[in-house]
């Protein structure tokens, strides 16, 4: 952290009293704490937990199983269903569950959506630990986490009072493997070879667990290791941009004349007047398309995993169990860009060809479909993204039944450190051009104007620009302390109340993040002479398709000439060479969480009908900190910043009531019902005390620490079959009420900033506006109907004995808005109306096969400049898994991911206007596999 180390020993962070005193007495009491929630019975504790061997349709018992003994509404998978799918990460392993569903980055699984709500809406743990990550904010980055080292998750969508508060959508609750978890000894090991059909590359994957118990005492090392090499070939980057780029400019005779022009061009050949140029409301309503190119990438991953687990288990009535984790994961992503900028600071509209002004009539928008531009920026772009994220978790937990009492303790941190570092070499030709959409995306082809390019063959008409660099430092620190006691009860006037438990958990976390930039005009620190000198063509260059492995350019029958990253990192990676961190971009949020909470669980018989019943309250304290720089003038009049973080404080509590019933209606037939209120934190970096500046949107950025959570109300009642043989046929609705969502709004307006160029002279004076995230008012209400159907085709015929099939589905509905500031009706980011997933299945004793189909409805990616919803298309995938037991202990397996080789694409508002088309192609891969 350099120099802003100095500055954290004197930082205020002070807990509340009441957290202090749990603090001391929890550290005081306790040797060790628990990874299960208190909510388990001692029957559910005990459960064997199915091995990472086994067939898959055990495995799928083993989940019903887990599914029908939980009080509330969940779901589950175990290891042999994670090992055994063909899958990239563990992201891509959940997206069977029921509910579940990932977003897609580059043909990456890395983040995950229960029920469709965004990722944030849902809290994630390892081993009951809050799992830290190297995102900015507190969702979770599956990709760092290898599938072969988890040996279950549960996925709990009705909270009781004993579990951890945070999610909306529901809780992923990861579980790893320890020593007593098997009979004796175990060894397992695996290898993989996996080829990708763009990159044309084998990428090897491997991995092993060993365990074993000595008497009282076991002892589990495990260990995976994977690398990938990932060709992604893109036409994208296409979005709309308001008209107000060209008709707000001012500040000079020349911006005047800009606007003076495109107000001109729009009424010539469009008929559109404009009254008022800075009447926002008319102007972000005329839109363009602001940047449209083409775009392959190369990533090239390496990632690994590793957990031990030490228990030390007398007898039933006790356990002491150390848990460790750690994983790494190492990305390189190459992007290499041609593209054509049109909305740069010189240019401005010459001729519209044609707009459209009916298909986005209902939101007032006219898009100007086919223009032709006065002085395009064109760009190749050469960016390199290098990311490192360190990832380590440890806990001490302990289970102890004494005198009726079952108690159980956890201590534990989970950490996560990540570093990007990112450079873009940047050669720009002005030029004009014709900018236009197509049925794939957007193109860039010459104009009519003599002046024009052919913008992929013009290399000595581009000359070298800059090469800009940043660094980004990300560290999450997570500790938590929780004791939880249950009491088995037999009251005589009472009867039903069976136990009673209570607890406490305390947690602090912290998240700091550095950044930095740097723009490098020479090879050598301080040398500017190659700005407006160096051409394009003066740098070693080569075809597009020869940097990257995999041949042809797959979005269209394109190839261009481009500097490679190892020669820019080469070139201008000076001795000495690094990039100062700037006190604008720091932030520190610290927060620290008490939660009390008291449960009882009922067991009685209501019109002779098997009843249990688990009613309790958790009472919440929350606690903020945040720090950042803030922007202050100096004697000499110039800008500066304060000379160390300054900070605010924030606060809340709240109470959370929950209810959860299951009745036996028939003998293998349930109803359960479930009531609650959970919560949602705000995102860190919404909360982090801090501006951030933006020249080419005029505005400012703060953080608001004073952000309270998202609530919401919910409730969920369902009907349960359980067939024979790990066979289930549900159905379930649920309704949930939410208020306070975190939006971003304007909150005020800056007037007059002053912006001067380079070499000092004024550019001109510009208006700011000032947003911040804020709870919205007004609550929201998302309703969905869930099935699942999970059975052996046995049961229908003995013709069909080893055939099964695996299904489920839901359905959204819901009243919940974008946060466009153009009032344009959009559901939020990331909310799919429909997903589902379908699995069919055969198994012998020998063979194995699984056909796999997984799809998400589309969903509303981002919200581009806070007015135009960005929508991700729907997209379905195919994989396939095959195996064949060799020998008893050995097993080979052929596994296919997107085996019909889908396109990845999306639109602005309406498919008319497409935003990109992305191919990341299929992956084979042939494995072996053996059990000792």
């Amino acid at each position: 952290m350099k120099y802003l180390n100095q500055h954290h020993q004197s930082l205020p962070i002070q807990p509340k009293a009441l957290s202090r005193v749990i603090h001391q007495l929890l550290l005081g009491s306790l040797v060790c704490l628990p990874l299960h929630s208190v909510a388990q019975t001692a029957d559910e504790q005990n459960v064997e937990v199915i091995s990472v061997t086994g067939s898959y349709s055990k495995s799928l018992e083993k989940a019903v199983d887990l599914k029908q003994s939980n009080i509330g509404f969940s779901d589950s998978i175990v290891a042999t269903d994670i090992a055994d799918f063909p899958e990239q990460n563990l992201a891509e392993a959940l997206q069977r569950m029921p509910g579940v569903t990932i977003e897609r980055n580059k043909g990456l699984g890395d983040k995950v959506n229960v029920r469709s709500l965004p990722t944030e809406f849902t809290h994630v743990s390892i081993n009951d630990l809050a799992t830290a990550s190297g995102s900015g904010g507190r969702d979770v980055e599956f990709d760092i986490f290898a599938s072969e080292i988890i040996q279950s998750v549960t996925v709990q969508k009705s909270p009781t009072a004993a579990d951890e508060e945070g999610g909306i959508a529901g809780s992923v609750q990861i579980s790893t493997a320890r020593p007593f978890d098997f009979p004796g000894r175990k060894l397992i090991m695996s290898a993989e070879g996996a080829h990708n059909s763009i990159s044309e590359e084998v990428d090897p994957k491997f991995s092993f667990l060993a365990s074993d118990t000595f008497g009282d005492w076991g002892a589990l090392v495990s260990f995976a290791k994977a690398q990938r090499t990932n060709r992604t070939d893109s036409n994208s980057g296409i979005n709309f941009r308001p008209s107000g780029r060209f008709l707000e400019q001012r500040g000079s005779d020349s911006k005047q004349a800009q606007s003076d022009q495109a107000v001109a061009v729009l009424e010539r050949d469009t008929g559109i007047v404009i009254n008022d140029r800075f009447d926002t409301d008319v102007t972000n309503r005329i839109v363009f398309l602001d940047k449209a190119g083409d775009r392959v990438y190369l990533n090239d991953q390496d990632k690994w995993g590793a957990t031990l687990s030490l228990q030390y288990k007398p007898d039933n009535n006790f356990s002491l169990t150390f848990d460790g984790m750690l994983g790494g994961y190492d990305n390189t992503e190459d992007e290499y860009d041609a593209a054509a900028y049109s909305a740069s600071s010189i240019s401005t509209f010459e001729q519209i060809h044609s707009y459209d002004n009916t298909t986005l009539a209902a939101d007032g928008i006219t898009v100007l479909t086919d223009v032709s531009y006065a002085a395009t920026q064109h760009e190749f772009l050469s960016k390199e993204r290098i990311n490192n994220t360190d990832y380590n978790q440890f806990s001490l937990t302990m289970d102890w039944l004494i005198n009726g009492f079952d108690i159980r303790a956890l201590a534990g941190y989970s950490g996560a450190e990540k570093t990007t570092d990112y450079a873009n070499l940047k050669h720009v030709a002005y030029a004009p051009s014709r900018t236009r959409y197509t049925a794939n995306g957007g193109e860039t082809i010459k104009s009519d104007n003599p002046a024009s390019i052919d913008m992929y063959d013009a290399a000595d008409s581009y000359l070298f620009e800059a090469y800009e660099t940043e660094l980004e430092e990300v560290s999450d620190d997570k500790y938590a302390l929780q004791l939880d006691v249950k009491k088995a009860l037999q009251l005589e006037f009472m009867p039903a109340l069976t136990s009673v438990q209570f607890g406490a958990r305390y947690t602090d976390k912290s998240k700091e993040r550095n950044f930095g930039s740097a723009k490098i005009q020479g090879p050598a620190a301080g040398d500017s002479s190659w700005v407006n000198s160096r051409k394009l063509s003066d740098s070693e260059l080569q075809w597009v398709t020869d940097i990257v492995p995999g041949g042809a350019y797959k979005a269209k029958d394109l190839n261009w000439m481009q500097v490679s990253n190892a020669y820019a990192r080469d070139t201008f990676r000076y001795d000495g060479f690094a990039v100062p961190f700037n006190v604008a971009d720091y932030y520190r949020v610290d927060e620290e969480v008490l939660a009390l909470y008291a449960m009882a669980n009922f067991d009685f018989t209501l019109a002779g009908k098997p009843v249990v019943l688990n009613a309790g309250v958790r009472a919440v304290d929350t606690s903020v900190l945040s720090f950042g720089y803030h922007q202050i003038q100096n004697e000499d009049g110039s800008n500066g910043y304060t000379p160390a973080p300054i900070s605010k404080e924030g606060s809340y509590n709240d109470i959370l009531p929950s209810l959860n019933m299951t009745v036996e209606l028939l003998d293998g037939v349930l109803w359960r019902t479930a009531a609650s209120e959970t919560l949602m934190r705000p995102a860190l970096t919404d909360i982090a005390y801090k501006r951030s500046v933006s020249w080419n949107e005029f505005r400012f950025k703060d953080g608001n620490p004073d952000l309270k959570p998202t609530m919401a109300k919910q409730w969920e009642t369902g009907l349960e079959w359980y067939l024979e043989n790990g066979g289930i046929l549900a159905a379930s609705y649920f309704w949930k009420d939410i208020e306070g969502v975190v939006r971003e709004a304007l909150t005020g307006v800056v007037k007059d900033v002053e912006k001067r160029n380079a070499n000092g002279t004024l550019d001109g004076y510009y208006d700011f506006d000032v947003y911040q995230p804020v709870n919205a008012e007004g609550s929201y209400k998302v309703t969905g109907l869930e099935l699942i159907a999970q059975f052996p085709l046995a049961i229908l015929h003995d013709a069909l004995d080893g055939f099964g099939v695996n299904a489920n589905y839901t359905k959204l509905d819901n009243t919940l808005t974008g946060a466009s500031s153009l009032g344009i009706d959009t559901p939020p980011e990331g909310l799919a109306d429909s997903t589902y997933n379908l699995t069919f299945y055969y198994e012998n004793d020998s063979f194995d096969a699984r056909l796999s189909y997984n799809y998400k409805d589309k969903y509303v990616e981002r919200i581009e400049r806070s007015m135009y919803p960005v929508y991700r298309d729907a997209y379905g995938q195919l994989d396939i898994a095959i195996g064949y037991q060799l020998t008893d202990n050995v097993k080979l397996s052929l596994k296919g991911i997107n085996m019909t080789d889908e396109e990845t694409t999306g639109y602005t508002m309406d498919p008319a206007f497409p935003t990109m088309s992305e191919y990341s192609g299929r992956r084979i891969s042939l494995g072996l596999r053996a059990d000792f």
